[in-house]
């Protein structure tokens, strides 16, 4: 039953939100927000799916147990793209309000995002484990924790002063979708239930996307 539950949520995620980047990159018209917003979900989509597919497969098939390189290997590639996915996202917001210098928040951006990725092609990570170390996994998430506070201030600050009802609960999204994320990464492998706060975790990235999206709709009309 989990299995055909889960297999059939992330298809429906995926081609979802990959589905909205594409529509957004097409009807962008120009407007870089939303062609930009759009690549964005894109990268979202296909960067899950490294690790989303294999597990569906693993699930349907023969077990988790035996596909732990596939699943090491999507787990690591997702956490690259989704830190492309943030550094996106930080321009969405210097483009929709039209953000001029600021360059510290755009150096903070980088060095987080620098620090992410740096901290994640370490050997100690052991992606390709069955027992990856708990400690690697909190090192690497400390500077993605901070790059995503980083857009959620600045999302909430910038939708506030411009009253921006469209976008007013992006900073929303992203707390959500770390407050279900970071329980995971500290205690699934203590209680592996927790896993399942990947769902909300999943559908508060669908609400990012459908943000932008909605939005693309109302202010093209």
């Amino acid at each position: 039953m989990q299995a055909v539950i889960e297999t059939v949520f992330d298809v429906c995620y995926l081609v979802g939100v990959v589905t909205l980047g594409i529509i957004m990159i097409k009807n962008s018209r120009g407007n870089k927000q939303y062609r930009l917003f759009g690549f964005m979900a894109v990268v979202l989509g296909l960067g899950d799916a490294f690790h989303l597919v294999p597990r569906a497969i693993a699930l349907c098939t023969t077990g988790l147990e035996n596909f732990t390189f596939a699943l090491g290997m999507g787990k690591f590639i997702t956490s690259i793209t989704m830190t492309v996915f943030y550094i996106l996202l930080y321009y969405v917001w210097r483009i929709r309000y039209n953000v001029k210098g600021k360059k510290g928040y755009t150096i903070a951006v980088y060095l987080t995002s620098a620090a992410r990725i740096l901290l994640c092609l370490f050997p100690q990570n052991a992606w390709t484990s069955a027992q990856s170390p708990l400690s690697w996994g909190i090192y690497r998430n400390i500077p993605f924790t901070i790059l995503g506070l980083i857009v959620i201030y600045l999302f909430y600050k910038s939708s506030r002063e411009h009253n921006d009802v469209l976008f007013k609960n992006m900073w929303l999204t992203i707390v959500i979708s770390f407050g279900f994320y970071l329980p995971v990464v500290l205690f699934a492998d203590i209680v592996p239930i927790i896993g399942m706060l990947m769902i909300p975790k999943t559908l508060a990235y669908v609400w990012t996307v459908w943000i932008g999206y909605h939005a693309m709709k109302v202010e093209g009309k």
